[in-house]
């Protein structure tokens, strides 16, 4: 995905900065990734405490193989509802932005 494509994904969050890294993108707002874009896929933050909606929302955590075996991160893919809906996305990039919040603290 080109970058004015993903600044237009994140425009209900407000402006984003894109970084190359691990042979994807890190995708940051505010000086704090909320995002990653592994294969061509978005992948957005979550923690402990937003976790459990994109699960309920039918979202795949991304893992990647670690030395034989898997490794989960704590990004998740976005809710297919939200994929073609600005107003859907942008509440599921504020989650990201939340639970990038609530790492540094």
């Amino acid at each position: 995905m080109d970058n004015d494509a993903i600044r237009d994904m994140f425009a209900g969050l407000g402006p984003v900065t894109i970084k190359r890294m691990f042979g994807g993108k890190g995708i940051y707002h505010d000086g704090l990734i909320v995002a990653l874009e592994v294969g061509d896929e978005i992948v957005l933050k979550a923690d402990a405490l937003s976790a459990a909606d994109f699960a309920d929302a039918g979202c795949v955590r991304w893992t990647y193989d670690g030395k034989g075996k898997p490794v989960q991160m704590p990004y998740w893919s976005i809710p297919d509802s939200a994929i073609d809906d600005p107003d859907e996305l942008a509440l599921w990039t504020r989650k990201a932005f939340e639970a990038a919040l609530r790492s540094r603290k």
